[in-house]
């Protein structure tokens, strides 16, 4: 059964970091591109960081560049989201999702994880 599962999700303050997992069942990591995706209140969904472990190839949107760092640990099919200085604006639901590279980068995907609330706030 092909299964996304992800966890890390919480409440931080603004400035702070946080990293989020996705566990993968039912597939290889290095069978197909991988990554995030976020709901914001009141906004459209957002891809926000992919990677191909076989292509050597790492998105990431212009909204988190320099702030998220995504990674992966094909030992454990899991891929990982680090977030740091972490804005209220990042406040949402994020959730895993996989498929081909080019589907992430047009906003769909086959597999979607159940997503995991993040939220930024003093």
């Amino acid at each position: 059964q092909v299964q996304l599962v992800e966890s890390g999700g919480g409440l931080v303050q603004p400035g702070g970091s946080l990293t989020l997992s996705c566990a993968a069942s039912g597939f290889s990591l290095d069978k197909t591109a991988i990554g995030w995706f976020r709901q914001l209140p009141g906004k459209e969904q957002e891809g926000v960081s992919f990677i191909s472990i076989s292509d050597h190839s790492i998105y990431y949107s212009d909204s988190v560049r320099g702030r998220f760092t995504i990674s992966s640990d094909p030992a454990k099919n899991t891929v990982y989201l680090r977030m740091s200085s972490l804005k209220p604006e990042d406040t949402g639901v994020y959730l895993c999702a996989a498929d081909k590279w080019f589907h992430l980068l047009e906003g769909g995907a086959r597999t979607w994880g159940q997503g995991t609330q993040v939220t930024v706030s003093s």
